[in-house]
């Protein structure tokens, strides 16, 4: 005899790394730095593609960019990033790459003004995570004001790729927002 159905946010069920994603990543809050920092780096890799793309690639670009060290990329010069552009496992985009090595600098920034990329980040939604009520897929937004902010924000700090839309994912992706699907069974995360 099987147990009852798990329901799940809809797009989780188009693939299992999508599954997996949902079900022990997407939503739930991150906050070690260094995490942090990959996550933004991958949402701005998604720009104009789909996250399963992502998903299918993500241990390539572990291996590729050094575990998105920012201490490491912070170096990145012209012969890595065409070994880079070289390289079928991950999204070979020039403006990509150079966003890559762009963002590990500002990282840097957020580290001397904020103490963390953690601090930084968290203090916008008052270090608690904001829980949505969506019925369903269509109700939950690509960006919202205080994703427009926090873009605003980063791109002072000298960031790339993080535009409001790529940052309401990151948003969602490291927990600052629960956008399960109140039917989901992680809603109440």
């Amino acid at each position: 005899m099987e147990g009852p159905e798990i329901i799940r946010c809809s797009w989780a069920d188009s693939s299992a790394e999508e599954t997996e994603y949902h079900d022990k990543e997407w939503g739930r809050p991150e906050y070690e730095d260094r995490r942090l920092f990959a996550m933004l780096l991958l949402e701005g890799q998604q720009a104009g593609l789909s996250w399963a793309t992502i998903l299918k690639k993500r241990e390539n670009f572990y291996k590729a960019y050094d575990n998105f060290d920012p201490s490491i990329l912070i170096h990145y010069d012209n012969n890595k990033i065409e070994e880079l552009l070289q390289n079928p496992g991950i999204i070979r985009n020039r403006l990509k790459i150079q966003a890559a090595i762009t963002n590990a600098k500002a990282y840097f920034k957020v580290v001397e003004q904020y103490g963390s990329l953690n601090d930084f980040l968290w203090k916008y939604v008052d270090y608690k995570p904001i829980k949505n009520n969506w019925q369903n897929l269509s109700e939950v937004p690509a960006s919202t004001p205080l994703s427009d902010t926090i873009s605003k924000d980063m791109k002072k700090l000298g960031f790339k790729f993080v535009g409001s839309t790529i940052i309401y994912a990151y948003m969602q992706s490291i927990g600052m927002v629960n956008d399960h699907l109140c039917d989901c069974f992680l809603h109440d995360l």
